[in-house]
């Protein structure tokens, strides 16, 4: 691969940082945990129940260093970084308490400075700093444009865009490209058209009767205060083979406001925050998935497969700590897995094994350790057998979200009920290759369960306070563990 002097440029910015970060780590010994995930994957719910589990005296048996009364305590500390936004830790905790609401989604980066007392195996004292950088995924999937041309990024984009289902969910673009001349003059209203269709086209792909993952570029599905810039107003265009864009044209303009994108958007994204993380943490809503159907769960595994991509990944050394950081453990996560009875939890992480598959044997001989998990940060569920007819069946009970329907009934947000989610299959290549298998319920169940997962209202639980009891969870103790139990040893 041939290197600009841009590319160049990069790597001695990356390096110098390297080198200041690897600096403060001798004095004070720092881990930079990513935590990212795809639309609705959970990742502040993750991030706030770790937090208030270290910070409360959560239950964690599986997290060596906590279980065994080795950490003495777990504090926040300052933020670190002048100008990344703090997480908001304390206004979540009271909206999924006090409120019993899911906090809202992660539109933009933050990061929050957790700071562990422990002790070593060998008695010593030891402090280790836990620094908890949040991310949308979705910024992940930009990181490859930096190695694509506006036309090899414009040629995919649309050649995904004609695929079932989302040729019908583009059918308004699609239209109004066929008016467009790529070599004709540049068109400011068309520029502008161009990009409000193509952002449409995304939403709806995202949309969870969809369930789309694969949607670069990220940010034109959270704008913040780039909205409305010509960082983007741009859109793929049908272009001719082996031509170059003439100058003045509308072709022009686009390979130039998506360098600009580049530029403004994704080079400072991974210089400043993707390149100098440890640790990382993927979150995977793959119920979502489930309900949409087999082609958003295959959109699915190319998303993820493009996240596992883009990391920097390898066994940590003093040279990579000096001049190239890398990645060192990634973990998948299948979220919401108090959605499915305990006996599900085992297919489920199969399932998100099977979609990350290829990539993950990709990264293991680079040298990184990967692991896949299921679970929930906060357990918004119960299990009970219930009878039905001579049948007791394996089932979930909790609250469902005001206007939530099930079997012709819509819930009033205050009722708890219980539901039978239906089996998924023991097997996970069959929601990958068949239709009717994809629905995952065997014989016996099938005239029992829709497969529709309903959105569950957090727990009830006592009201935020010095001595409110940590929140509930499914496997959240395993994930510490992987992420950084031999930090602590």
């Amino acid at each position: 691969m041939a290197f600009s002097f841009s590319d160049i440029v990069e790597e001695a910015r990356l390096s110098a940082q390297a080198l200041r970060d690897y600096g403060d780590s001798l004095f004070n010994p720092t881990v930079r945990l990513g935590v990212t995930g795809l639309s609705r994957a959970g990742k502040t719910v993750f991030i706030t129940a770790l937090i208030h589990g270290l910070t409360r005296g959560g239950r964690f048996p599986v997290f060596e260093a906590f279980a065994s009364g080795r950490i003495a305590r777990a504090r926040l500390a300052p933020q670190p970084d002048d100008a990344v936004p703090r997480f908001n830790y304390e206004s979540h905790v009271r909206t999924l308490i006090d409120e019993r609401r899911w906090p809202n989604s992660t539109v933009d980066i933050s990061e929050l400075r957790l700071v562990i007392d422990y002790q070593r195996h060998n008695g010593a004292d030891r402090t280790l700093t836990l620094d908890i950088v949040d991310y949308p995924g979705e910024w992940l999937l930009d990181l490859p444009l930096l190695n694509k041309t506006y036309e090899q990024w414009s040629k995919e984009a649309l050649a995904l865009s004609r695929e079932v289902p989302r040729d019908r969910l583009a059918a308004p673009w699609h239209a109004y490209l066929a008016t467009l001349n790529a070599e004709g003059s540049a068109d400011e209203q068309a520029a502008l058209s161009s990009a409000r269709l193509f952002t449409d086209y995304l939403r709806a792909c995202r949309d969870e009767r969809f369930a789309m993952s694969l949607l670069p570029p990220g940010r034109f599905l959270m704008p913040g205060n780039l909205a409305g810039s010509p960082a983007l107003t741009f859109a793929p265009l049908d272009l001719p083979d082996q031509r170059e864009a003439p100058e003045g044209s509308l072709w022009a303009m686009m390979v130039r406001r998506y360098e600009a994108y580049k530029d403004v958007v994704v080079r400072p994204f991974f210089r400043d925050h993707f390149a100098r993380l440890d640790r990382q943490i993927v979150l995977v809503d793959a119920l979502s998935a489930f309900n949409a159907g087999p082609e958003a769960l295959a959109d699915l595994e190319a998303a993820l497969a493009g996240i596992l991509d883009c990391f920097r990944i390898g066994r940590g050394t003093l040279l990579s700590a000096l001049f190239r950081p890398k990645i060192d453990r990634i973990l998948f996560a299948a979220t919401k897995a108090d959605h499915l009875h305990h006996q599900s939890h085992d297919r489920l992480e199969a399932i998100l094994r099977r979609a990350v598959a290829k990539a993950v044997a990709r990264a293991e001989d680079g040298g990184a350790e990967i692991d896949v998990v299921a679970l929930a940060a906060i357990r918004a569920t119960r299990e009970a057998m219930v009878a039905r007819g001579r049948d007791k069946l394996p089932s979930i009970l909790g609250t469902p979200a005001a206007g939530e329907t099930a079997n012709g009934e819509t819930f009033d947000g205050n009722t708890e009920v219980a539901t039978f989610p239906g089996d998924l299959p023991a097997d996970p290549e069959l929601l990958f290759n068949s239709e009717a298998a994809f629905r995952g319920l065997t014989s016996a169940s099938a005239e029992k369960a829709d497969f529709r997962f309903l959105r569950f209202r957090p727990p009830l639980l006592e009201h935020e306070g010095p001595d409110s009891p940590a929140l509930p969870h499914i496997r959240l103790d395993r994930a510490l563990q992987f992420l950084i139990g031999d930090k602590l040893q």
